[in-house]
C-alpha cells in the first residue's frame, strides 16, 4: 500500500476565552498552520511514531502497549491511540512521520493537532467509521485522561470542523455549531509576545476550581444552573454577595464573555468589523481585570495595536500569561501593524515579536502528496 497524507490545522480564537470549560461559547477558527502526517502501513503489529522537529521516535507495541504518559510530546499522540483502543477499535500498524508548523507554545493548540491528525489518519487507515464529531470527543478524552490537561473541546472541534474564510461559533455545551464569514478586506494577524510565564498551568487549574465553586454556590441558589453557562449576568449580580470576591469577578468575565460571543457573532453576520472590534477589547479588558490572565507583555501588545490605523480590534487569546493575541487588521494596513507593534513593543519589553499572517482553512483532511510538499 502507498503511504497517505494528512493534515490537521491549529486554531486561534477570536472570542470566547475560558467559556469552553464552562460549557459556553467560542469562537475560534482554524487557520493555515498545520501539523502533516505521512503513513507507512506496517506490518508488524505496532504503531511508529516518528517526529520530523524532534527528530525523535517513539513505538507503541499493541502486544505491550504503553499506557502512562511520558511528560513527552508523544502523549499526544500515543494517548490518542490509547482511547482508540479503549474504545475496542482494530488499529492496523503503521508508520506516522510528523511534522509541525503550528508554533509550538504560542496558544495555537499544537498539541490539538497533532491528536486530530494522529486519530484521522489511524482511523482512515484503519477503516474505522467514526463520524467527527466522535473524534473530536475521544481526541479531547486522550489530552484530560492521558495527558493529564483538563481542557475543553473547542481546540479539537475546530480543527476537524474548521472551513475556509470562516470563524466556527461553537456551543460547548451541544457542540452545535454555525460558520460565520470572515471579512474578505481584512486579516487575522496573531502577535506572538515570545514569553510563557511559569504560574499558566497552576493559574489555570485554579481558574477551573473557581469557576466550579461559583457554579456549586449559584445552582444552590438557582436550580436552573448546572454550569457558569446557564447564569445571566443580572443573576450573577443579584447574588454577588454570596460569592468570594475572587470567585465572584471569575463568574463575571465567564458570563459576560458568553453575552461577548453572541454579540460577535452578530456582528459578523452584519459586517459590523467596528463593533466586532470593540468586543475584542472587551474580552481583553475582562480576562486582564476579571480572570487574571494576562501579562503585561499581553497588555502592551494589545496597547500597541490600539494605536494603529487600520485595527479593528486586539485581544490575548489563548489560555493566558503569555503566548498571543489576535488581532483584526484590515488588508491594506498589516505591513505597517507589524512594523509599528513590532517596534513599539520592543521598546517596551526588548523582546522582538513574531507575527503570523493568518487565513482561515478547512478542518482536517487527507491530502496528495502535491499538496503536502507545497504545505498548507
Amino acid at each position: 500500500m502507498a503511504p497517505r497524507t494528512f493534515r490537521a490545522p491549529g486554531r486561534v480564537n477570536l472570542i470566547g476565552e475560558h467559556t469552553d470549560y464552562n460549557d459556553g461559547f467560542v469562537m475560534p477558527a482554524a487557520i493555515n498552520f498545520s501539523t502533516w502526517l505521512t503513513l507507512f502501513p506496517l506490518s508488524e503489529n505496532r504503531i511508529e511514531i516518528y517526529s520530523e522537529n524532534f527528530q525523535e521516535e517513539v513505538v507503541f507495541d499493541f502486544d505491550n502497549p504503553q499506557t502512562a504518559r511520558a511528560k513527552h510530546w508523544s502523549d499526544y499522540a500515543i494517548g490518542v491511540i490509547v482511547m482508540l483502543l479503549q474504545d475496542g477499535c482494530k488499529l492496523r500498524g503503521a508508520r506516522l512521520v510528523i511534522r509541525g508548523e503550528v508554533p509550538l507554545g504560542a496558544g495555537l493548540s499544537s498539541s490539538a493537532a497533532l491528536e486530530v491528525v494522529t486519530a484521522y489518519a489511524l482511523a482512515a487507515h484503519s477503516e474505522l467509521n467514526i463520524e467527527n464529531h466522535e473524534l473530536a470527543k475521544l481526541c479531547q478524552k486522550a489530552e484530560i485522561e492521558f495527558v493529564g490537561a483538563r481542557v475543553g473541546i473547542m481546540d479539537q472541534f475546530v480543527s476537524l470542523f474548521g472551513e475556509a474564510n470562516k470563524a466556527l461559533l461553537l456551543d460547548c455545551r451541544s457542540l452545535e455549531y454555525k460558520l460565520l464569514p470572515l471579512p474578505t478586506d481584512a486579516n487575522l494577524v496573531v502577535c506572538n509576545t515570545m514569553v510563557k510565564h511559569e504560574l499558566a498551568a497552576s493559574a489555570y487549574n485554579e481558574r477551573r476550581q473557581q469557576c466550579e465553586e461559583g457554579v456549586r454556590v449559584l445552582s444552590g441558589l438557582l436550580p436552573t444552573v448546572k454550569a457558569l453557562r446557564d447564569v445571566t449576568p443580572d443573576q450573577l449580580e443579584t447574588h454577588r454577595e454570596r460569592l468570594e470576591e475572587d470567585v465572584y469577578r471569575r463568574c463575571r468575565h465567564i458570563v459576560t464573555e458568553n453575552v461577548r460571543v453572541l454579540a460577535a457573532a452578530e456582528a459578523l453576520e452584519q459586517g459590523d468589523l467596528g463593533r466586532f472590534g470593540e468586543l475584542m477589547y472587551e474580552s481583553h479588558r475582562s480576562l486582564r481585570d476579571d480572570f487574571e490572565v494576562s501579562c503585561l507583555e499581553l497588555d502592551c501588545l494589545v496597547e500597541q495595536a490600539r494605536c494603529v490605523e487600520g485595527v479593528f480590534g486586539a485581544r490575548m487569546t489563548g489560555g493566558g500569561f503569555g503566548g498571543c493575541t489576535v488581532n483584526l487588521v484590515a488588508r491594506d494596513s498589516v505591513e505597517g501593524f507589524k512594523h509599528l507593534v513590532g517596534d513599539g513593543y520592543k521598546k517596551a519589553t526588548g523582546i522582538v515579536p513574531e507575527f503570523y499572517i493568518c487565513e482561515a482553512v478547512n478542518g482536517a483532511e487527507e491530502v496528495s502528496n502535491e499538496e503536502e510538499q507545497g504545505g498548507d
